[in-house]
């Protein structure tokens, strides 16, 4: 089997890589939504990965993960290596679970991602009732997470929240040293979240980046006795292209509340210093952006050696990253915590692909199927409709 062709699409937002070969057996893979750039990227690594047998999934790959990097290269790569791995299940007819050695659970659990409830207020009255709405969704999730802080539009809609100039432009572009105003007022928020949720959710808090490390320790300690079960990119990860290990090693050792970060770094290398000097007491990367779901499952394994916990960031992925996040955190070790549920930038999308359960998730989890490959196709006919010009011969 030999590959002949690699298409990128961008299919409601969301690139959708498809491995063409010369068996007619394809495979596919997607990026994180919002993302149309990344099909040029795609494209630049099609020469290399031509005529290479797809079922060698870590020969082919190695082809082109030293060239990947921070997005939108490390994007390329991991849903270049997902798309291989979908082909490779289709043709040994197996769910690509069993390829990265057989699942150790039937079902997987979720925490909310994509499924929110948008803020009307910046307050713990508006913060109540967003977690009232996440403890009343269908999903029955057993963990909730929430943005605060410098993560969402809290220090813009708060006045005197720190002291610091208001940023627009990119995600999440503030940060500064809090005011003892701004403090209290995110300690206020948090309680009123975790008094609605109860003792049965798990509380998740995505924070910034942006928060300097004495208010990071302060905030740290002065939430313990809610017991979360971690605050996120406190310092940097979130759309910035470096963790400073040493930082984040230093709010965690000062407090019993976990920390986490990684959903932005680039393969195994990118989270050694994390792991190796436990900095962190959870990570999180996405296979959309980590090099994919083998990369995934070894940062998972070294992590477990360092008692270290993982919860994979996933909010962007479609559904077809839905289904790669399904077949993976099924054979991750028992330092998997639950991964965060992406949703389609269309409800149309769930019209265009078939394989997953209905509904998706039930009491927190999602079963794992034992369909080859990622255990989902994409219906050529009903997807062809909302292809931009440009990519009419997609399925072609």
């Amino acid at each position: 089997m030999k590959i002949t062709a690699v298409k990128c699409a961008v299919i409601g937002d969301h690139p959708t890589i498809r491995i063409v070969t010369d068996e007619g057996i394809d495979g596919y893979g997607q990026a994180e939504s919002y993302k149309p750039w990344l099909k040029p990227v795609v494209l630049h690594f099609e020469p290399y990965l031509l005529d290479q047998d797809p079922t060698d999934v870590q020969r082919v790959v190695d082809r082109v993960r030293r060239l990947g990097g921070t997005k939108p290269w490390g994007s390329a790569v991991s849903a270049i290596e997902i798309a291989l791995w979908d082909l490779a299940g289709q043709a040994a007819g197996l769910p690509v679970h069993k390829m990265l050695g057989g699942k150790v659970r039937d079902r997987v659990r979720v925490y909310n991602g994509g499924v929110r409830q948008p803020l009307t207020s910046w307050d713990p009255a508006g913060y109540r009732q967003a977690a009232a709405y996440m403890k009343s969704a269908p999903e029955g999730f057993t963990i909730v997470k929430e943005g605060v802080a410098f993560h969402g539009a809290m220090a813009a809609q708060t006045p005197d929240f720190f002291y610091g100039d208001l940023r627009s432009g990119p995600p999440h572009p503030d940060g500064g040293l809090l005011t003892e105003r701004g403090l209290d007022h995110v300690v206020a928020c948090v309680e009123a979240i975790k008094d609605e949720l109860g003792d049965g959710i798990g509380l998740a808090l995505d924070c910034g980046p942006g928060w300097r490390i004495s208010d990071a320790i302060r905030f740290a300690r002065r939430v313990e006795h809610l017991n979360l079960l971690w605050l996120e990119d406190l310092l940097s990860g979130d759309y910035t292209p470096y963790t400073d290990a040493a930082s984040y090693r230093e709010v965690t050792r000062a407090t019993s509340t976990p920390t986490h970060t990684g959903e932005q770094l680039y393969l195994r290398q990118g989270f050694r210093e994390l792991i190796e000097t436990d900095a962190v007491r959870v990570i999180g990367p996405d296979p959309a952006d980590v090099g994919g779901l083998a990369e995934l499952k070894w940062i998972a394994e070294y992590a477990d050696l360092h008692g270290i916990g993982i919860a994979p960031h996933g909010v962007w992925d479609g559904l077809l990253g839905l289904a790669a996040h399904i077949q993976l955190a099924a054979t991750l070790p028992d330092n998997f915590i639950a991964f965060e549920y992406p949703v389609p930038s269309h409800r149309w999308w769930y019209d265009i692909v078939d394989g997953l359960p209905d509904p998706i998730v039930v009491d927190g989890h999602i079963a794992v199927g034992d369909r080859p490959g990622l255990g989902v196709t994409i219906i050529p006919e009903a997807a062809k409709g909302y292809l931009r010009p440009e990519d009419a011969d997609f399925f072609d």
